[in-house]
């Protein structure tokens, strides 16, 4: 606590215009998305009973306003008259407008300054300039909290809206395939990053062509509807090529391609300086055989009917899509065999850099070996549940994954 007359409501309220992040839409609850109160909830949305000391956390962050107001009456009111709580009754209010809807708000602030009206005019208080300057400078406060409050929750409704369309617009781009293409087994899974994360660019599609079955997986590089654009851009070259082009190489070449015209076209610093990584699968129709071009992706893994799981590292990795200027890998597409049973698995890195506690990776190849599965919902089903185990509820980036099985 500070002393009469050297008081800074500002300074007071910084810390609490931190927390929050973006308002609840139907004005009910406290915040959630971006600040404490939603920290102890899974990406499902329900509360995770694994952190149990989150929600003590967030119990104690709703209260804090009422706990700041009442913390200052008790000071002011047994501590030497030369000393003062009104710190404490102006950051109230301003915790509140990062925490509550406007009703809370306005609530908070009109106890504060029922509050410091209480202690000043209690009988035995002297009123002098500086009482007077404690209870114009909280009602002050609590205008200014109320002012903030609407420009957060204006601010959150305008992020929340963008992340919404961002939303939309990728699933738009890609859809679900069908759960049987080209004779193949196929399912694939969007989980999306924990609430309050930027949508990313991850990318999928599987197509039935005159030269296969061929699928994509990719992630472009940055968030938002900059990258769901980028997204379009490749989705689009993808279902083209993969018709036209007798070659898995000259497919990949095409999207390189392709995403240079558009960072030409729209000549913005992000797009300019961006890239993708992607891999591509060809499964022959006829043959056995899956053949995969990665361009600086993850690798895919291939599990065999027993269990066995193999890793499909190509002999000469090629630089990401959209990086030609740092130099020329010609791609070579490598081949392997693809028997009845087994399960082709490919993903984004939101999958293998998803992190637990302690900073420890999710390693997809090692958790996998030695499993069997029933098909491909049932190995997606899997992952993602253990990937949710293995962060504690959320990820921090989108996840895309995709498998196709040979029966």
């Amino acid at each position: 606590m500070r002393q009469r007359g050297g008081r800074d409501a500002g300074e007071d309220g910084g810390e609490a215009d931190r927390d929050g992040g973006e308002p609840d839409r139907d004005g009910g609850e406290p915040y959630r998305d971006g600040g404490w109160a939603d920290q102890d909830f899974a990406e499902d949305g329900t509360e995770d009973t694994e952190r149990p000391g989150f929600a003590i956390v967030r119990t104690f962050v709703r209260f804090l306003p009422v706990l700041l107001i009442a913390a200052g009456t008790v000071y002011d009111v047994l501590a030497p008259s030369a000393f003062t709580g009104a710190p404490l009754f102006t950051a109230a209010p301003l915790v509140a407008a990062a925490l509550y809807p406007l009703r809370g708000t306005v609530l908070a602030g009109g106890a504060s300054l029922v509050a410091v009206l209480a202690v000043r005019l209690s009988p035995g208080a002297t009123v002098d300039v500086g009482a007077v300057t404690e209870v114009v400078t909280v009602a002050v406060v609590a205008v200014i909290a109320v002012a903030l409050n609407r420009v957060v929750r204006r601010s959150g409704r305008q992020l929340a809206s963008a992340r919404e369309i961002a939303e939309a617009a990728q699933r738009a781009l890609v859809p679900e395939p069908a759960e049987r293409v080209g004779g193949l087994d196929v399912a694939a899974r969007y989980e999306a990053a924990q609430a309050g994360a930027f949508i990313g660019g991850d990318l999928y599609a599987v197509q039935d062509t005159p030269h296969g079955v061929r699928l994509v997986v990719g992630d472009v590089r940055g968030k938002g509807m900059g990258a769901v654009a980028a997204v379009a851009v490749l989705i689009g070259a993808f279902r083209e090529a993969a018709e036209q082009e007798a070659s898995l190489e000259a497919v990949a070449q095409r999207l390189d391609r392709a995403l240079a015209r558009e960072a030409t076209r729209r000549r913005g610093i992000e797009l300019l300086e961006g890239f993708a990584t992607v891999v591509l699968a060809e499964v022959p129709h006829g043959r056995d055989a899956v053949r995969v071009v990665n361009r600086g992706h993850p690798e895919p893994l291939l599990l065999d009917a027993d269990g066995t799981l193999r890793v499909l590292t190509v002999a000469e990795p090629a630089l990401p899509l959209g990086m030609s200027d740092l130099g020329t890998w010609p791609d070579r597409a490598y081949e392997t065999g693809f028997p009845s049973g087994s399960m082709l698995l490919c993903y984004t890195d939101g999958l293998s850099e998803a992190r637990d506690e302690h900073g420890e990776f999710y390693d997809p190849a090692s958790r996998l070996a030695g499993r069997v599965f029933d098909g491909p919902g049932a190995l997606l089903a899997a992952l993602a549940a253990e990937v949710r185990r293995h962060t504690g509820g959320g990820t921090a980036d989108d996840m895309v994954l995709l498998a196709v099985r040979r029966p």
